[in-house]
């Protein structure tokens, strides 16, 4: 704070308040605390303003340039543990943003809804900050670079909270220490501020609220507002509408109720419009801001770094300088190795790293395959496997390598068979062609192995010979035998791996003259001499630690003690120990390591680091080590280091050393610094931020060029040209002390390693190749490079350029709870819809609270919000320990993503943001102005299109022997049939083992529905006409039931029987049904009568109130006097009740003509006579059903065998098995028998074929349905069957719906259905457009059946109810002699419906009535020829008018949307969308573990965004069998939606996107 900066402390003062820092961070002493002792502390040296409370320090903020001083940013320290690259202007500019968007306005963010068993709980108040011990929590102190924060994080923090809860807006700059509450207080305070915290949108998102004024409603009959949720799945659910279909209460809508309130928040400006073509939906192009900063600066110049300057007794190579000190000074120590205690293990001196490397020489030469065939030859590569805790074993093998002349390859230990990334690091060897893996005693001992104690292959690893290079092991080599020592040359010396961004390992080659020019460059620019002594913490195996520690450390004979990543686990402060006990004069460090020495400092007090001349800061050029830097030094100047000690360096793969800055005497030269804007960065240039702004990043310069080396800055794309002075480019060096390939990949390493800079005007800029380091940065004043971040961590979002790095930081200066651990977090971006989405992962601590966890995840959107301006578009949280780690600890970014993308991270808490940052949707359509009739019937003339309509073939017309005709009921039929062919079997009932249970011939069904009929008259005392309920189980006493009924002149309506096992929610649609349908009187079997009295059963319904009910097993003998003859035959023969998938239950009135007609026109399509069987697995309770099980074979005389499809539940293969028994022709089933089928029997295919099961007899297998054909339901089942004969052309559906139970059948004569491919976006706009198969976007419709004889169809347009053009979609509209007579509903509100049955065109043939189906289609006109020899027109069903979503203006179908979504994760067994509010709710069936539903969550957003342009608004996971299916295998969506609203799901996961 400021105070520091402006006043002199004495040293010890400074030493005290460092100290009580670190206590506050810690939590050992209380705010309170903190500030009396500090106030204590310091009120002596403040110069006191009048009236001002000396404990409340007002900040002032400098504008720091990179020349300015660098004071300011010397910001004392705490060690607080959990921040890792985080700068102290970075959490404060953190809390600003936070404080900031408090200010702007409240808003709600709803908190997701989780099952019970998915949260682990721990409440706030067992909160207790988790011990701060450097070693306690071993993993999780330890890892990741973390830097600590000045005291003003938690200070600022406080006052933020404070300032929340308090309500004063003191503005963002000034910083005033809140003494109003200790933290415990603010924290469960937090809860009340999170609720209403602001997102604020950066760039205009789709406006999903748009369309509210005419939010689609769906169409029901108004009367049956009770009745339109007729079968309450969920509790009771009709109670809990208020009238315009919202629900009254409950937990979820009041969320998103929130979540649509959010969402209509004003919003900015949208980008510019352009005209789009009503037909195409163009996604927004993002278009450039024209106000955004462009760089202005003059053209860079390469910067040359000084002479190399060769001193003469520099060794001519490597291998000749250890030969030099092995021989001249053998005694001379060359490597200290520590055990876990830290006490010196091993001394390795030059004269035995010399000899040991010449007997691993000798040996990997000449003991390797036999004398003729040796295993290894000069040039070959060699992989080296040791452990991080022995460099001595590393060093010998490596040297070994040199001397023998083989190309050592370094790798990790590989500890399991599937370690994360191992597979790719198997891949390189494999490319490298290495067959010998060197390695340590102790490293062999540990690996895998096989029972037989073989080393198993490791997978994509290639075979290896395991060989162990301890010295007991080798043999001697011969006294003749020596190493042929040359000078450095062009071959290639090491492979060191490299991981890229999407995981793939490459091996960066190394020549030998490199090797040599960068040991000697790194001797120039570090000052290196002879016996110096060097502390190296870094992996020895690759980059800074291996230049420096290995290599550069030998051709100087220095003395390296190394320090493994174990002992700083155990003792963070060991390589600080170690720089005094050895009086160091260099250290090689990462931030982590300044960071753990900082938490644990307090245990040490003889600390003295004046020996150190240089502390090399390996990740320097990571953005956020600059805090670790200044905090370091802060607490430790005063133990002797020296500000212009601390060297950060660049370094790459690639580039090897790319600049690090020069240890320097003179203190007074301040090191450089930029406060750049992040605003600027973001568009690539460099502004250097001179307001009070949030959004800054501050480097710190890595030093100048390397010795003897080119640099210059390209742009980052393909053409390397050079960036303006002002601009971001990539480091591109031009030196021998680079890497030279990509080990087997030539066009990589072209682009890398052979790159030839251009200025402006195309000309190159020197004739040598440059290499690219991977880093981006730029030069500033003085030559000092700066490093703003790395091209892997790249993210371009809608045009603009993030940087991972910077937004871990971000995310981790959010720390409300101390609640990530520090370095568990990961940010990467995914493609969704042509645009790169930002995700944060992170790892959180387990004692954290849901709570807690929301709030964090709110808050660190803002930060990166308010910070970056960029949206995050999804935020997953992760149990400790569960992400993939790299061998060091670190996380493995690319396996992390891959985990993510295949659904398999398994968060414990998902946060998205699709409406915030998806802004490239398409424009919402607006809806054109309808053009009048006249145009439609000019443009369809003048474009060649006829009006699209079609007809099946003409009944009057059709002569044939039909005896059937002379009758006009049903009833004289079946009189007729008994006397003339009384023993005929009209129907056969199958049990489940598929012996026949029961059969009907003509003369018993006449007679037994002679008794039925005495029986109504007698006991029921029935008048004719009234309305009779039958409730039985499929079978023949149904068909009795509804004979018996015509005889007595009664109408019957058939109910489907309550489920003994679920009498609860079954039990109230029945009572609905008898109610509504005003029955006067039930018939059903003894075993439903009990049931229906049953005690279940009067919990359920009132069972008082039933209409009488007879029981048909106990009949009178007596047959009735006389039969009922009906006079009319337009009056009613029977009602048909159904529930619609929208939950509405319409009942429809069939008249004994529509009812004859209905059976002629089967009976021709079908071809039925009385020699013909027919095989029926279908529900007789409505429409298609209904007719083919009660009605047909009375009326055609042909055998029905009647099969219950609840019996293929016992018995799957039941249906097929009788198919085949009785060779049967024609079959109907429903798609839940179909998928019981494919389901059932998939496996057992072979065992049927041997039990004779033969379909090669079938002719057509129809689909009874109401809804689009599921054509890959059907496919599967031709494909599975396809072994046992059945004929793919075989299989077909057809289509009937409430106001004409058979539109379309496929028949026995007549083409085959054909299949189109639609494109499906233009489907949304009410357009039909085909392309080819496999095309993007494509839809397959299958055409639903030949058009039934005597039905006539046209398309229409549901608003204007004019005539459409061939292939226009619209509402197919009927007109036949069996269309229903209108809808039966109790409380007389036919005339609303009325043009349901009675419509007319509004133009063109406006006489004749057609009945509107409700169904969206269109006709086609095909090219193959029907039976009378005319063209054939296909009928296309898309999908009905109640089910189609309206969102963005375009019109979708719900089956579209889950298709898509089952696809994407093989735990979702069934899906089902709807919308509320206009906002998409997706609910999906998970089978798996409850751990996978959070995974769903992003995979679902993702697909519905990439195929269907749609934003989810609510993900809902539930368990297996919650979506509600009725009989015809439909989902019923509206009961779910119904059951969602009222909280009756029991959902696992409810996500709420933002």
């Amino acid at each position: 704070m400021a105070d520091r900066d402006t006043l002199p402390l004495p040293l010890e003062v400074r030493t005290r308040l460092a100290e009580l820092e670190l206590e506050l961070s810690e939590g050992d002493i209380t705010q309170k605390g903190y500030e009396k002792k500090r106030s204590k502390l310091i009120g002596a040296f403040l110069p006191q303003a009048p009236g001002m409370d000396p404990s409340v320090p007002h900040e002032r903020r400098t504008p720091v340039t990179p020349g300015s001083s660098s004071r300011y940013h010397r910001r004392r320290s705490s060690g607080s543990r959990d921040e890792r690259y985080r700068s102290d202007v970075h959490t404060e500019a953190v809390q600003a943003a936070l404080a900031k968007q408090k200010e702007r306005g409240k808003m709600a963010v709803p908190m997701p809804s989780k099952r019970r068993s998915l949260v682990v709980q721990s409440s706030m108040d067992a909160y207790t900050p988790p011990d701060t011990s450097s070693g306690s929590e071993g993993e999780g102190s330890m890892q990741g670079e973390g830097t600590p924060t000045s005291s003003q994080s938690s200070i600022n923090m406080e006052n933020w909270i404070s300032r929340a809860i308090h309500g004063s807006t003191t503005s963002s700059t000034t910083s005033s220490s809140s003494t109003q509450s200790g933290g415990s207080g603010a924290a469960s305070r937090l809860a009340d501020v999170m609720g209403q915290t602001h997102l604020e949108n950066h760039s205009a998102p789709p406006d999903v609220t748009s369309y509210t004024t005419d939010s689609i409603q769906v169409e029901r009959p108004q009367g049956s507002t009770t009745t339109s949720r007729s079968t309450p799945k969920y509790g009771n659910a009709e109670l809990m509408e208020t009238g315009d279909g919202v629900p009254v209460g409950g937990r979820v809508s009041a969320k998103i109720q929130q979540l649509v309130n959010t969402l209509k928040r004003p919003k900015r400006p949208p980008l510019r419009e352009f005209f789009v073509d009503d037909f195409e939906e163009l996604l927004e192009v993002q278009q450039p801001d024209p106000n955004q900063p462009k760089a202005e600066g003059a053209q860079m110049l390469a910067m040359r770094g000084e002479q190399l300057g060769v001193v003469t007794n520099w060794p001519l190579s490597l291998e000749a300088a250890l030969q030099r000190w092995g021989t001249i000074s053998p005694k001379a120590p060359c490597l200290t190795t520590m055990d876990t205690n830290g006490k010196p293990l091993y001394i390795l001196t030059y004269g035995k790293l010399w000899t040991r490397s010449i007997k691993v020489a000798y040996n990997i030469l000449h003991k390797l395959g036999s004398k003729q065939e040796p295993m290894l030859r000069p040039g070959d590569r060699v992989a080296l496997v040791f452990p991080n805790n022995d460099p001595a074993a590393f060093m010998v093998a490596f040297y070994g390598c040199l001397l023998a002349e083989v190309v050592p390859v370094p790798i990790e230990v590989p500890l399991t068979r599937k370690d994360a990334g191992s597979q790719q690091i198997g891949f390189l060897l494999g490319s490298c062609g290495v067959t010998v893996a060197l390695t340590s005693d102790a490293c062999h001992k540990g690996l895998p192995k096989s029972p037989t104690g073989e080393i198993p292959q490791f997978k994509g690893w290639p075979k290896l010979l395991w060989f162990v290079t301890e010295s007991k092991h080798l043999s001697k080599p011969p006294r003749d035998w020596f190493p042929h020592i040359k000078d450095a040359n062009n071959e290639t010396a090491y492979i060191e791996y490299k991981t890229c961004k999407d995981g793939s390992v490459l091996g960066v080659t190394v020549m030998r003259i490199a090797l040599l020019t960068h040991c000697q460059a790194l001797t120039q620019s570090c000052g290196y001499t002879e016996a110096e002594t060097i502390v190296n913490v870094l992996d020895f195996k690759k980059d800074v630690g291996l230049w420096h520690g290995i290599l550069t450390s030998v051709m100087n004979m220095m003395h390296v003690i190394s320090i493994p990543y174990s002992l700083m686990k155990v003792n963070p402060l060991s390589w600080i120990q170690k720089v005094c006990q050895y009086k160091a004069k260099v250290a090689c460090v990462k931030s982590r390591d300044m960071h753990w020495a900082l938490v644990a400092h307090r245990d040490q007090r003889d600390i003295n680091l004046s020996s150190l001349r240089m502390l090399v800061v390996a990740d320097g050029a990571n953005p956020w080590s600059v805090s670790s830097c200044d905090a370091f030094l802060n607490v430790f100047q005063s133990k002797g280091l020296k500000p212009e000690v601390i060297c950060p360096c660049a370094s790459s793969p690639e580039a090897l050393t790319v600049a690090i800055r020069r240890p320097t005497d003179d203190s007074n030269q301040p090191p450089g610094r930029g406060v750049l804007s992040m605003q600027g960065l973001s568009h690539g240039v460099i502004r250097v931020d001179s307001e009070e702004k949030l959004s800054v990043l501050t480097l710190q310069d890595v030093g100048t060029v390397m010795p003897g080396a080119l640099m210059c800055v390209v742009k980052p794309d393909v053409v390397p040209q050079l960036c303006k002075t002002d601009e971001i480019g990539e480091l591109c060096v031009g030196s021998i002390a680079t890497g030279t390939s990509y080990y087997g990949l030539s066009g990589m390493t072209k682009n890398t390693f052979e790159v030839f800079p251009m200025n402006s005007v195309g000309a190159l800029i020197s004739e040598y190749p440059f290499t690219r380091t991977g880093l981006l940065g730029f030069v500033g004043p003085g030559g000092l490079c700066f490093i703003a971040g790395k091209m892997d961590g790249l993210m371009v979002v809608g045009g603009r350029r993030h940087n991972a790095d910077d937004i871990v930081a971000t995310a981790l200066a959010v720390e409300p709870m101390k609640f990530v651990y520090r370095g568990r977090i990961a940010v990467f971006s995914i493609s969704v819809l042509h645009d790169e989405r930002i995700v944060v992962v992170a790892e959180q601590r387990p004692d954290s609270t849901e709570e807690d966890s929301f709030q964090w995840m709110s808050r660190v959107l803002q930060a990166i919000d308010g910070i970056h301006q960029v949206g995050v578009y999804c935020l997953a949280l992760v149990p400790s320990n569960t992400l993939p780690k790299t061998p060091l600890g670190g996380i493995h970014l690319s396996e992390s993503k891959q985990l993510f993308l295949e659904g398999s991270l398994h968060p414990c808490n998902v946060l998205m943001c699709p409406h915030t940052c998806v802004t490239n949707l398409p424009k919402p359509r607006q809806k054109q102005p309808e053009i009048g009739p006249a145009s439609v019937m000019v443009g369809n003339l003048v474009s060649g299109k006829r009006i699209a309509q079609a007809s099946g073939r003409d009944l009057g017309q059709m002569e044939d022997n039909d005896q059937a005709r002379k009758f006009l009921f049903l009833s004289e039929v079946l009189q007729w049939r008994a006397q003339t062919t009384p023993d005929h079997v009209l129907y056969t009932l199958l049990n489940c083992r598929g012996t026949i249970a029961s059969s009907l011939t003509c003369v018993q069904l006449h007679k037994r529905a002679e008794k039925i009929a005495t029986m109504l008259a007698e006991r029921g005392h029935l008048q004719d006409g009234d309305h009779v309920a039958l409730v039985y189980p499929p079978g023949i006493d149904l068909i009795a039931a509804f004979y018996g009924c015509l005889y007595a002149g009664c109408v019957p309506i058939t109910v489907r029987p309550p489920h003994p096992q679920n009498i609860a929610t079954t039990l109230p649609t029945v009572k609905m049904i008898v109610e509504v349908s005003r029955s006067a009187c039930m018939m059903t079997t003894a075993v439903i009568c009990k049931l229906l009295r049953s005690k279940e059963a009067s919990a359920a319904v009132d069972v008082r109130s039933w209409p009488p009910v007879l029981d048909t097993d106990d009949l009178p003998k007596k047959k009735p006097p006389l039969l009922y003859k009906p006079s009319n035959p337009d009056t009613l023969a029977y009602l048909d009740f159904s529930v619609s998938t929208t939950g509405m239950l319409a009942g429809v009135k069939m008249s004994h003509t529509a009812t004859s007609a209905f059976c002629r026109s089967i009976k021709l399509q079908c071809e039925l006579y009385p020699s013909r069987e027919v095989a029926i697995c279908l529900d007789p309770y409505c429409g298609l059903g209904f007719v083919l099980w009660c009605l047909c074979s009375v009326y055609s005389g042909h055998q029905s065998i009647l099969i219950p499809p609840s019996e293929l539940e016992v018995n799957p293969a039941l249906w097929l098995l009788a198919v085949s028994q009785y060779k049967v022709r024609d079959t109907f089933c429903s798609y839940s028998v179909m998928e019981l089928c494919t389901k059932g029997l998939g496996l057992q295919t072979e065992s049927l074929k041997s039990r004779g099961l033969d379909l090669s007899r079938v002719r057509t297998c129809v689909v009874v349905a109401e809804e689009r054909p599921r054509i890959a339901l059907t496919q599967s089942f031709s494909k599975l069957f396809k072994d046992l004969g059945l004929h793919p052309r075989a299989v077909s559906t057809s289509f009937g719906c409430r106001v004409n139970l058979a539109v379309c059948l496929q028949g026995t004569s007549g083409p085959d259905p054909t299949t189109v491919y639609v494109d499906m976006r233009a489907l949304r706009h009410d357009r039909v457009r085909l392309v080819e198969r496999g095309s993007p976007h494509s839809l397959p419709l299958m055409e639903s059946g030949k058009i039934l004889p005597g039905v006539r169809i046209i398309i229409a347009n549901p608003e204007t109810k004019g005539p459409l053009g061939d292939s226009h979609l619209g509402e197919i509209w009927v007109c036949s002699g069996h269309n229903a007579s209108g809808y039966f509903t109790v409380y007389g509100d036919e005339a609303l419906q009325s043009d349901h049955f009675t419509s007319r065109l509004s133009f063109g043939d406006t006489q004749t009535i057609w009945a509107r189906t409700g169904y969206l289609g269109f006709l086609r006109r095909t090219e193959l020829t029907d039976a009378s020899g005319e063209r054939h027109d296909a009928l296309y069903v898309v999908g009905a008018l109640d089910e189609a979503m309206e969102l963005r203006g375009m019109r979708y179908h719900p089956i579209d949307i889950e298709t898509s979504v089952i696809r994407t994760h093989k735990s979702i067994t069934e899906c089902a969308v709807f919308t509320w509010t206009n906002l998409l709710v997706v609910v999906v069936e998970l089978d798996g573990s409850e751990q996978e539903a959070l995974d769903l969550v992003p995979l679902v957003t993702n697909v519905v965004l990439e195929e269907h342009y749609l934003i989810v608004g609510v993900v809902v996971v539930v368990d297996i069998g919650v979506i509600p299916i009725n009989s015809r295998g439909e989902k019923q969506r509206m009961h779910l939606r119904d059951g969602f609203l009222a909280d009756q799901l029991d959902p696992i996961y409810v996500a709420y996107n933002m």
